[in-house]
């Protein structure tokens, strides 16, 4: 069954009704500063939808992952400021989730207004394992909207968890499509199936581990396979080649082995690295050189050098894999961006995927920052997920229990 979408509620009427949104309002924050506010900005459409139509809204989100319980450095309060200055409505927070402070403020909510309740993850319930107690806490949400309440869930970030935010209110609510999450899956829909090919896949970040359900999942889908960040050393160690003081999952050799086999049979390629930028040691000013990579441990900074980066020759072939690919998917950073000297390796891929004609999705978390950090601007690609683990999920082949519980 198809799931009913915002357009549908709004057409039902939603003026002076609560309407229950599960937003993704987890960003990184330095201090209480928000550093990147795409998934902020992400929100704003569907909320602007509910209040301009009248709707009472009341917004539920996470931010960290704080064990159950209040705590400052995990508030929701720097997040809704910001959500507050880039709103054409009222925006308030109550300062807890289903207490006194969200009751009352709930209770005095006028049309076109928004009310974020705090970090739901300050209720321990919320995450909980055990159904009765999920549901206990999804029943005191549901119950302040009223007796003409309904759901949307536009929270992509969270759609792979089966909390009581994001699985359980939509099974006491009416429940409905938020137009964000919408627009995740269908773009994914394009990355598994009747994808245009070639179909270039770039994969990084710091652990192999993190991906290897996708790589499996992927084999015969993807033609290439680029293989950068931390998880690249994993692969060299698989190949043979020696990796100093790299990061490197020793109990994962065997497993990048068999892929590597099981590739050739497939039809899909990976590519690796030959070069890459080995560093004294992980900081900003760190003595650096790029080298072979074959000869990582031949640098000057022998067995304890740090791999941080692919190298230029790599980043090359790699930007000329993606502007000949139809399709490219690109999950996680090549090195680590955020020191300058190491980022020229996600810089080259980021700019690669701006100057192919191919469809271009970027899927979230680190990668987003990456690119937004860089000084690359959202509508340089053909989309930027807001659900790192979601998008890699889906991509995997898993149901995704947020979306699942829409379709009934």
């Amino acid at each position: 069954m198809t799931s009913h979408t915002l357009n549908e509620l709004i057409a039902e009427g939603v003026r002076g009704r609560y309407i229950l949104v599960r937003s993704d309002l987890n960003v990184p924050l330095d201090g209480s500063t928000v550093t990147d506010d795409g998934r902020i900005r992400a929100s704003l459409p569907v909320l602007g939808k509910l209040t301009d139509a009248g709707a009472r809204v009341l917004v539920t989100a996470h931010l960290g992952r704080p064990k159950g319980a209040p705590e400052d450095k995990y508030s929701l309060k720097p997040a809704v400021a910001r959500l507050a200055e880039l709103a054409s409505f009222p925006v308030s927070l109550a300062e807890d989730t289903v207490g006194p402070s969200a009751k009352e403020k709930a209770a005095a909510l006028q049309d076109g207004q928004v009310l974020v309740l705090e970090n739901v993850r300050f209720d321990p319930r919320e995450t909980s394992k055990d159904e009765s107690e999920r549901g206990a806490f999804a029943d005191e949400l549901v119950g302040l909207t009223g007796e003409n309440g309904a759901f949307v869930n536009d929270a992509f970030g969270a759609v792979h968890r089966k909390h009581a935010s994001v699985y359980d209110v939509a099974t006491r609510l009416p429940s409905y499509l938020g137009d964000l999450v919408a627009t995740e899956v269908e773009v994914l829909r394009k990355l598994t199936t009747d994808t245009q090919r070639p179909y270039v896949v770039v994969l990084g970040g710091s652990k192999v581990s993190d991906k290897l359900a996708v790589i499996d999942n992927l084999l015969g889908k993807a033609d290439t396979i680029l293989v950068g960040g931390g998880m690249l050393f994993t692969f060299l160690a698989a190949e043979g080649y020696k990796v100093a003081g790299s990061l490197l999952e020793e109990d994962q050799i065997p497993i990048v082995q068999d892929y590597l086999k099981r590739a050739a049979d497939a039809g899909t390629e990976f590519v690796i690295p030959t070069d890459v930028v080995v560093a004294a040691r992980f900081a900003a000013d760190a003595d650096h050189e790029t080298v072979s990579a074959d000869a990582i441990e031949g640098s000057s900074f022998g067995a304890q050098g740090i791999g941080l980066d692919i190298g230029p020759e790599s980043a090359r072939a790699f930007a000329e894999q993606i502007k000949g690919a139809k399709t490219v998917f690109w999950n996680g950073p090549m090195g680590v961006f955020e020191f300058e000297p190491f980022s020229a390796g996600t810089r080259a891929i980021a700019q690669a995927l701006t100057e192919t004609d191919a469809f271009t999705v970027v899927g979230g978390g680190d990668s987003a920052a990456a690119v937004r950090t860089l000084g690359f601007a959202d509508d340089q690609f053909g989309h930027i997920s807001t659900g790192g683990g979601a998008s890699l999920e889906y991509l995997e082949g898993k149901e995704l229990p947020g979306l699942s519980v829409l379709d009934r």
